[in-house]
């Protein structure tokens, strides 16, 4: 029964983001599930695996990092999700090909200087905090082109979006505020000049809602995997 629980999860996932790129007009669109593996068993991922995934996100590095290396024998993209630690940006820097959640200069060039001995940049995100709320990571809105800017004179890294990760909403409309705010500061940073194309944005509850407003990642983790250890 539980080797057979992420193949059938993944199917309904697949099947939600289907409908939802039918219904809001984004067949033609598309859109990376990335698999939040985040406190996950290797035998689940290895089954996510065998079922076709091989973008997985995880938010701590170290826990990442022996996943990563337990994986060594398969072929993966490994992306950070999680809250970017000043000294864990050498660690991340080196074992993983995205950063989504970078929110300060200091760690745009932290991981700028561990990325230096590789020959490919770093992907990143800015991750934005939307409500503005103290309580979570993330910059504010209004600091998002000084970010934007910095990120680009870096060579070892490359901007490609933004990311958020808003207050639950219980109904689609109030889930896709947040989201749409999102898209409109990626049009703007496009107008402004800067080549970007990613919106890391949508979970498990949300991913309809996500796509609704132009998300090109989904970050799904418990409707895949079922709840964490």
């Amino acid at each position: 029964m539980f080797m057979n629980s992420v193949t059938q999860n993944l199917q309904q996932v697949q099947k939600r983001i289907e409908a939802a790129q039918k219904k809001f007009g984004r067949e033609q669109e598309p859109i990376t599930l990335l698999a939040a593996s985040k406190k996950q068993s290797i035998v689940k991922i290895r089954e996510a695996i065998d079922a076709g995934l091989w973008r997985f996100g995880e938010n701590y590095a170290q826990e990442g990092i022996s996943k990563i290396q337990a994986l060594s024998d398969v072929d993966l993209e490994w992306h950070f999700i999680g809250t970017i630690q000043s000294n864990k940006c050498p660690l991340i820097a080196e074992y993983f090909t995205w950063a989504h959640s970078v929110n300060s200069a200091i760690i745009a060039q932290s991981l700028n200087r561990a990325r230096e001995i590789f020959s490919t940049p770093l992907n990143v995100c800015i991750q934005v905090n939307l409500e503005g709320s103290p309580n979570k990571a993330g910059i504010t809105i209004d600091q998002v082109p000084k970010l934007a800017g910095l990120i680009t004179s870096l060579p070892k890294l490359r901007l490609r979006g933004l990311m958020t990760l808003p207050e639950p909403a219980s109904t689609l409309e109030a889930q896709r505020k947040p989201f749409r705010q999102l898209a409109r500061l990626l049009l703007d940073l496009q107008q402004a000049g800067f080549s970007v194309d990613t919106l890391s944005m949508g979970m498990s509850n949300d991913l309809e809602a996500a796509i609704a407003e132009g998300a090109t990642i989904l970050r799904v983790g418990t409707a895949i995997f079922g709840e964490r250890l």
